[in-house]
């Protein structure tokens, strides 16, 4: 899944509205493509996403689900992140939240950047920073795919485009060409969307039901462990949590 492909130009975004919005996204529904993939620990957690960018893997991101309830522009309110560098820093556009908006051309992207603004540069590696709301009605965003301004606030594309409707939305990191000897890595932690926190926590096994058909795969004791089994998960709901997993 080459994201990369599609982001033409890059510069910094962000977006929002001014009220809060009950629309509600489900926190176990993203998916990760190209070199993401989990890691431990995460910020203070079991669990985080770690996004690689180099000469080996050219990006890697968190597809998240919206549902089928509708989702707009005007919709967006709170857009977040906590990430961590492990080699290169923020640069070149990345990495970043891209918005996937319908349009009557096609889809397009509204990009939101990491680090500090103004030239989103300069990020320090090996600590947790939390991007605060990249949202709120002064953010400048770059909406030019969608006919708007290279820079201008979250507030004027709301009224110029707050209708049109979300058909994605992910955090890529494709950076590596701004950083040629190190590449770029980066993990993703507690990802906020509206109103709903990705944790990237494996959910904690609470009934036996749970474990059968194959669901042990996707629980965990609540202490970072997978279980090897369904027998293991049934184990440690049967044993109130005495049995934890093994791996």
């Amino acid at each position: 899944m080459q994201y990369k492909k599609i982001f033409a130009v890059l510069s910094v975004v962000a977006f929002c509205a001014e009220t809060e919005t009950a629309f509600a996204l489900s926190s176990n529904d993203f998916s990760l493509f190209d070199s993401a993939q989990f890691i431990s620990p995460g910020n203070a957690s079991a669990r985080a996403v770690q996004l690689v960018s180099d000469s080996t893997n050219p990006d890697g991101g968190i597809d998240f689900g919206i549902g089928s309830t509708p989702l707009t522009v005007a919709d967006l309110t709170d857009l977040s992140t906590d990430y961590k560098f492990i080699a290169g820093s923020c640069g070149g556009g990345s990495p970043r939240f891209q918005i996937n908006v319908q349009t009557t051309s096609g889809v397009k992207n509204i990009f939101v950047y990491m680090g500090p603004p103004p030239n989103y540069t300069g990020c320090a590696q090996n600590v947790w920073t939390n991007t605060g709301n990249l949202i709120t009605p002064a953010s400048l965003v770059d909406a030019t795919q969608l006919g708007g301004a290279f820079y201008e606030p979250w507030s004027q594309v709301v009224a110029d485009f707050g209708s049109d409707q979300v058909t994605g939305i992910q955090i890529v990191a494709d950076g590596a060409f701004a950083f040629p000897t190190t590449g770029q890595t980066v993990n993703i932690d507690n990802t906020q969307i509206n109103s709903t926190l990705y944790t990237y926590e494996i959910p904690t096994a609470t009934s036996k039901d749970q474990c059968k058909n194959g669901g042990w795969q996707n629980l965990s004791d609540g202490n970072g462990h997978n279980f090897q089994n369904q027998g293991d998960c049934v184990s440690f709901v049967a044993t109130g949590g005495k049995n934890q997993g093994a791996k």
